[in-house]
Parts: C-alpha cells; structure tokens; sequence
C-alpha cells in the first residue's frame, strides 16, 4: 500500500514511524517491506540513508547474501534492485516469502528500468499477508526545495529573484540535475545582474550551459538501448521538446503504421522517453530533451525540425515562435524570419511585449536580415520595446538601424519615435530622447497616426527642456492631428497624454477626462495607453495632493497594465505607490519596500528616481545625511537639471534644508535659486510644493528679503486657480516663514496653523507636524499663553517618533526643553541612572547612530559640542559597544 499526502517532511517522519515500529524487540513483531521508487536522479539513495542512519533498538544492518539473524531485529537495505542479479532477486523472494517477524526491509529502485514494469523483484513474487508492504514514491522536488539547494550551494546573495523557478523548470525538479547544475563553477557567471524579467534572461543562460554530463549520458545509454530503426522517435520527442502524441512523434519521426507503433513502445522500454500523461509522451525535463537532441546527427536534426515545423504550423492557433526556432534549426531563413514576425505580432496582439521585444532582438542581432524585413522588424521591435521594460540590446538595434541612410524616410520616422520614448522612459536619457522625438516630427509629416504619437509625446511635462507652455502647444496639435487620423490606439494614446499635461497643471477640466479613457476597448493597445493613462493621472495627483484619488487611479491602473501588458506602466505606478506612502505617512518598512523596488529597476533611473528621492527623505528626517546626499544626488539618482522636474524639485528642497542645518547658508541659498528659476522655466508652480518653504527661508536667511518675498508672490501667482491643495498648503508655510523673518510672528504662527490645518486635511502628517511646531514656536516666541503651544511641541514630538523622523523628534524636544517653564523644570542637582541611558543620553546616542556629527547634534539640541562628545561617550560606555554604528543596532535605530 503506498503511503500518500502530507509534505515530503511528515512522509519521511512516517516512514522513519514504520521502520522503527518492525524492529521494536517489545513491539507485535510484524515485519515489513518498505520499496522506494523513483526515477534515476530524484533523491532514492539520500532518502535511504536517511531513514537508515539510526535504526531503532539494536537492529542488525545486512544486505542482500547476508544469512538472516537467528533472532533480533534486522534491517535490510537493497538499493538500485532494478539492476540485482538473478540470484540475489531469488535470495530476497525466498527472504520475504518467509520474513522474519522483526524485519524491516528496505528496498530502491528505479521503476522506469524494472525488467517487468511494476514488479520489483520479478514475476514469480508472492508476498505473504503477514508482511507489512509500504510503496514510497520519490518524486521531483518543488520550487520551494530548489530554492533551498540553490542557497545552500550558492548563497542568498547569489541567487538572483527566479533562478528557483528557472532551475525547476529546466530541470523537471530532479534533484541530481539540479545539484549537477548548482556544481558548475561558471553557473553564478553565466546568470544576468538584478532580478530577471519573466525568468527569460535566466533561461538563456541555462540554455547556453547545457545538459550536465550526468544526465546526458544517462540518455545516450538509455537511446543506445532502442533498437537502432526506432529511434528516430526519441528524437523527434527531443526535438519537439514537450509532451505529444504517439500521432504527432509519428509525423515528425517519419515513422507510419506499426512502424511508429513499436518504434513508441522501444523506446518506452528502454526508459528513453516516457508517459506524460492524456496520451502524450516525451522527457521529463527540457534539459533531457536537449540531451536528446545532443544525441542526433546534424543532418538528421534538421530533418526533424523541417517536419517539426510543418507539423506546427497545421495548428489553431499556430505556436509562431516554435515555428520560428525550428525553421531556424534546421537553416529555412526566409520561413524563419517570417514566424519571428508573425509571433511578435502574436505576443503584441496578447500584450506579451516582453516576449515579442527578446524574439525580434535575436532576429535582428544575427546576421544580415534583408531590408524589406529587416524594417518591419524594427517597427515591431520599436513598438513593443516602449510598453515594455529597459532593454540595452533593443536600444543597440534601434540605433543601428535608425542610422542607416537607405531606409525611406517615413520608417525612419517611426522607429525614431519609439527610439525616443525609449531613451525618454526606459533609459532615462530624456534630452537626447526628444531631441530624437523633435526629429521624427519633421519625418512623419502626412502619416498623422505616428506623428501624433510625436506630438503628444513632446507634450509630456516632466522633462526640463520646455516649458509648460510648450507643452500645452504640443498637446493641442497631437489631439487635432489625432482625430484626423480616425485610429482608435493613436486616439487613446492622446488622450492619456492630455490628461497628464493637464492634471499635472492643476486644471480641474482634466478630472472628467480620465473617465472617458476607453478601459473596456476590445483593442488591447487602448487599454494599454489607457492603463498609462491611469497611472500618470496617479502620478500628476500625488504631486496635486489628492491621494485618496491616486490610490484608486493607481489600483486601477496598474492592475489593467499588468493585465494588457504594460509592462513599463505597470513599473511607474508602483514608483507612485512609494511617493503616495511617503506623502501620507505610511512610512514602516517604506525604505525597504523602496530599496527592493531600485534593486529591481535600478538601471531605468526614470523608473527609480520615485524610490531614491524617497529614500532620500526618509534619511533627512532620521538625520542620516551622508545617505540623504547619496540617494539624492549619488551617481545613481536622476539629474536635477535633466530629470523629472517634480522630483528636481523635491529633491533641492530636501538639499536646501540639509544645508541650512549644516549651517552652510551661503550653499542653500544657492541651491534654492537654481530650483527656483528651473521651476520658473517650467512653470507648473504646483511642484513647488516641498521646495518653496525652504528656498525661501534660506533665501532670507542669505540676506535677501526682497528676493524673498517676490518669490512668495511669485508662488502664489502661479497657483492662482489652480487646483493643488498640497501647494496651497506649502503656500501658507512660506508667507509663515516669510512673517517669522521679519518679526512678525503672530501672523506668522496664524499661517502656521492654516498650513498644519490643510496638511491635516489631506492628510499629510509629517508636514502637519513641521508646521504644527512652526506655530508654537511662533506663538512661544510672541510670549503668548505657552501651555497649549508646549503642549502642541509635545505632540510633534510624539509624531516624529511614530514615523521614525529622529531628528526631526529631536530638535522638537530640544525646542520643548528650551521653552520649558522653569516650574516645570526638574530640580537641581543630576539625576542617577546608573548603567541606563539617560534621556539626553538616549536622544544624543540615536543622533550619533544616525550618522550626524557632534558638531551638527549639538545644533540640533541646543548643547556645546564638548557636552555631545560627553554623552556620546557614556553611551558606548553603557551600551558596551565601540562605535556608532553599534550604537544604532543596540538602540534599535540603524536604518531601517
């Protein structure tokens, strides 16, 4: 009776159960035999001397030809009995005819290479009923148990997101055909940098490695073993490489009647090839299939993939890419060409841009491809590459073929417009990727379908290199031009555009705007554009300050995108999703969800540049400043003079304030002037949102009051009907700060509070919490009523700490002991806290965890640099560590 269901874990407890149960000298004494089955490789010897190590009691270990114990318990261990000699089968049937009672017998085989199918020991076994018989089957391992292998042998570090499911898949979950893989020194070389896409780019690298010799003579043996005229079988299920019918292995092996017939069951025999189940044969593994293939001549390959290929191309629908491979294979170019078309066509029509964009690069990337194709290829090729994610290879291709002077001008056109939106998006090269969209414009003159595309992708407002508008021009000649040319997808593709330029202008017309995208359209690409549609709504809001609404844009948008194929949309509205939780206060465990996502979009800096600038912020208010400035302008972010302006912006804002806690006015100042007049070259006013406060405190603090003040004005102009409620907000900091300079600070305190109120409202509650303190201090400084303002810095503080803003807590603690009433100060005298920190200690250590210096914490908290050298000393000291680095582990505060 085999044993069944539970995990491989609790079915090797049970068996372990059973073994020990028929060798207990106290137990009933009822013998048993325990058969492990499975196919060559998957693990039969592991599991046996596992279960074996340590038998149960005094049990004595024999193998086959050993005279059985007098008495006592014993173990018998058979393994590999598919290849037992006659007389030691005859040795065992006689054995276990007659068992001792306190037997246990253990036996391993392969069933696939039993000499009579399902009977162990031969034809004439009888078991008796006194013999417990326990059938174990050793199947392939799952993901999971790939996983742990390849950990175990590489290391976490070294296995890329996907090489599990790679190595399963090639491999059928053999375990010996994976260790052989994992084995291979050059493995870890041969696998792509960062995540791998769908698992493609690991698949090629496997592909190029090859069967492992164990497993490929294990299939010449086993091929060698079918009578010579029947194994053209074997070698059209290798060539096939996937489970098929006795009728469809017939065709390609050239093989009819009775000849096919015996041809399948010799080689069945022969364990070459084996039951798939539904009536289909073939390997158990790609990589065997390729063994398989390694074992046919040359020209009898070829052969196989010309039938292979006809055989193909008689289904409904026809697999194109098969097709492509084996006329490939077998050296019919011009058929192959044609199926690389037809399947990228395919793959675009499914929205499998990713598939289509590796097809169509191998095919342009091997050798001369004739011009009449080689054209329509790289239109393919364009079109897929800007739905899909950062490929180096494709942009290589586009710009070789966009160089070639005998291509007619109209082709030139198009593929330089997906050239464009390729550097512009996926490489992040957005100046030199509308130059080529400023360049396809005068190409695509009269084909309005590509030319719209052009216009509207000029239009898009993030870069720095026109002005808003210009934007507005563009987008105003892409919709004219787009309902001319009566195309539905050009029409959507518009429409998305539209909404971004206006959105993100903060004009109310574009909210109606968005309903109208054609979500439910049967042509899956307008619901690609419309899913890119959503998600840059998403985007345009977050900067708005409407967040309830980019959440729901963005649920929507990315699950569309992921549906239609939009892979690259798809990215974007995840980047979103960060700078949403930023925004809102949803800040645990947002660094590393930010991390994960530039580890996996990392060489697309437009992609990871929402992530970065986060992760910046999220340094600045724990005061790690040495990683605020490498997240935000390390050779890894976006360029604040070319990349998205709205994150330019922010990020200088972030700059501006790191300066001024250093002190350096004189570099804040100038760092707010060179983002104020980018702003002011763009002129969305509504991306001055988290700069305009800072640039203009540090501009007063610089000695320029007039300066300052005309760019409050400025700022507010530029918001003037504008819809923009997180500048509205930052528009009552800045005439906050601007009434705090020049000594007014009741009035400065009252747009405080109207700031933090709207920051409340939105919600924003780190912002609420800045200006919150804002007002108190204001209220504290004008020796108004100081309970509720003490009371108000009180719980700034409390919203510091709750989302980890460290330093931000600090210097609000600070500002609350300042202020403290002498009543309510502690008496004189120090207190004892023997080896606990104190208070101050406690504040002073995380500061010097954060990374800041003593110089910089003894501004933050009003102290002598002489006093922070003290307390970061007796800190180390309790604490028992030696640097600050400890420091943070010990308290709970490195970077999370």
């Amino acid at each position: 009776m085999p044993d069944g269901g539970g995990t491989a874990d609790e079915a090797e407890v049970a068996l372990r159960r059973r073994l020990a149960a028929a060798l207990d000298p106290k137990g009933p004494g009822r013998p048993v035999l325990l058969l492990i089955e499975g196919a060559a490789g998957t693990g039969k010897s592991r599991l046996v001397a596992r279960l074996t190590a340590a038998p149960t009691g005094s049990a004595r270990r024999t193998v086959p030809g050993d005279p059985p114990a007098a008495a006592g318990p014993e173990l018998l261990v058979a393994e590999d009995v598919h290849r037992a000699p006659a007389d030691d089968l005859a040795r065992l049937r006689a054995l276990l005819a007659a068992p001792p009672a306190r037997l246990a017998c253990v036996l391993s085989y392969r069933p696939e290479e039993l000499a009579v199918p399902g009977l162990v020991l031969g034809p004439d076994t009888d078991l008796p009923a006194a013999l417990t018989v326990v059938r174990h089957v050793v199947g392939p391992l799952d993901v999971a148990e790939v996983h742990r292998m390849a950990v175990a042998a590489l290391g976490a570090d070294r296995c890329p997101p996907g090489l599990a499911a790679v190595l399963h898949r090639v491999s059928g979950g053999v375990a010996q055909t994976v260790a052989d893989l994992l084995d291979r020194p050059d493995l870890p070389d041969l696998l792509p940098p960062g995540p791998a896409a769908a698992g493609q780019p690991l698949a090629a690298a496997l592909d190029r490695i090859g069967p492992p010799p164990r497993l490929e003579m294990l299939l010449r043996r086993r091929t060698a073993a079918v009578p010579e005229e029947h194994r053209p079988i074997v070698f059209a299920a290798a060539v096939l490489d996937e489970p098929a019918t006795s009728r469809d292995l017939a065709a390609v092996a050239g093989l009819s009647g009775p000849r096919s017939t015996d041809a399948l069951s010799a080689a069945l025999r022969a364990a070459a090839l084996e039951e798939r189940g539904d009536g289909r044969y073939g390997f158990g593994s790609p990589l065997a299939a390729a063994a398989g293939r390694r074992t046919a001549t040359g020209p009898d390959r070829e052969v196989l993939h010309r039938r292979a290929a006809r055989l193909l191309v008689r289904r409904q629908p026809v697999p194109w890419e098969r097709v492509a491979g084996h006329r490939r294979a077998c050296g019919d170019e011009r058929g192959w060409l044609h199926a690389v078309e037809r399947a990228a066509r395919q793959f675009e029509d499914s929205g499998e841009q990713q598939r289509a964009v590796g097809l169509l690069e191998s095919a342009l990337a091997t050798g001369p491809v004739p011009e009449q194709a080689r054209s329509r290829l790289a239109r393919l090729l364009a079109r897929s590459a800007v739905m899909g994610l950062r490929s180096d290879e494709t942009l290589k291709v586009l710009r070789h073929i966009v160089a070639d002077p005998g291509l007619p001008p109209a082709v030139h056109g198009e593929i330089r417009l997906d050239l464009g939106l390729l550097l512009c998006n996926q490489m992040g090269d957005v100046m030199e990727g509308r130059d080529e969209l400023a360049r396809a414009v005068d190409e695509l003159a009269g084909r309005p379908v590509p030319l719209a595309r052009a216009m509207s992708a000029l239009a898009m407002p993030y870069g720095p290199d026109a002005s808003f508008a210009e934007n507005v021009a563009w987008i105003e000649r892409a919709v004219t031009v787009a309902e001319e040319s009566g195309d539905p997808v050009v029409q959507a593709a518009v429409a998305a555009n539209r909404v971004s330029v206006l959105l993100n202008g903060g004009d109310p017309a574009a909210w109606p705007l968005i309903e109208r995208l054609p979500r439910d359209s049967d042509l899956i690409g307008c619901r690609q554009q419309t899913s890119r549609g959503l998600c840059n709504a998403a985007d345009a809001a977050v900067w708005l300050g409407h967040y309830d609404s980019s959440r729901a844009l963005l649920a929507e948008g990315v699950e569309l995108a992921a549906r239609s194929g939009a892979a690259y949309a798809e990215q974007t509205g995840r980047g979103c999703a960060l700078v949403v939780d930023w925004a809102t206060g949803r800040w645990s465990g947002l660094a590393e969800r930010c991390r994960a996502f530039v580890d996996e979009s990392g060489d697309m800096p437009y992609l990871a540049s929402d992530a970065r600038m986060v992760l910046g912020l999220l340094a600045l208010a724990r005061g790690e400043w040495a990683d605020t400035l490498d997240h935000l302008t390390g050779p890894d972010a976006a360029g604040l003079d070319t990349g998205p302006v709205p994150i330019s912006a922010t990020a200088s804002g972030a700059l501006v304030r790191l300066a001024l806690a250093h002190d350096d006015v004189a570099g804040a100042a100038t760092e707010a002037a060179a983002a104020w007049q980018r702003l002011r070259a763009k002129g969305i006013w509504a991306w001055a949102a988290e700069l305009a406060p800072w640039a203009v405190e540090a501009t007063l603090r610089a000695g320029n009051s007039s300066t300052a003040g005309a760019m409050t004005e400025e700022f507010a102009v530029g918001l003037d009907g504008r819809d923009a409620p997180s500048a509205d907000a930052a528009l009552e900091w800045t005439r906050a700060v601007l009434a705090e300079h020049t000594g007014e600070t009741a009035r400065a305190a009252a747009h405080y509070e109207r700031s933090a109120a709207a920051y409340r409202g939105l919600p924003r509650p780190y912002h609420a919490a800045l200006t919150s303190a804002g007002a108190a201090r204001c209220t504290l400084a004008a020796d108004a009523d100081s309970g509720p303002a003490l009371a108000a810095l009180a719980d700034c503080a409390t919203a510091f700490d709750t989302l980890g803003a460290t330093w931000d807590a600090a210097r609000t603690r600070a500002d609350l002991r300042h202020h403290r009433p002498s009543t309510e100060r502690r008496p004189p005298g120090r207190p004892r806290y023997g080896d606990v920190l104190s208070p101050r200690e406690e504040e002073v250590a995380e500061l010097a965890a954060a990374g800041m210096s003593n110089r910089e914490i003894a501004a933050t908290l009003h102290l002598s640099p002489r006093t922070v050298e003290q307390h970061v000393a007796r800190a180390l000291q309790k604490t028992g560590v030696h640097s600050r680095q400890q420091l943070g582990r010990v308290l709970g505060t490195a970077t999370q």
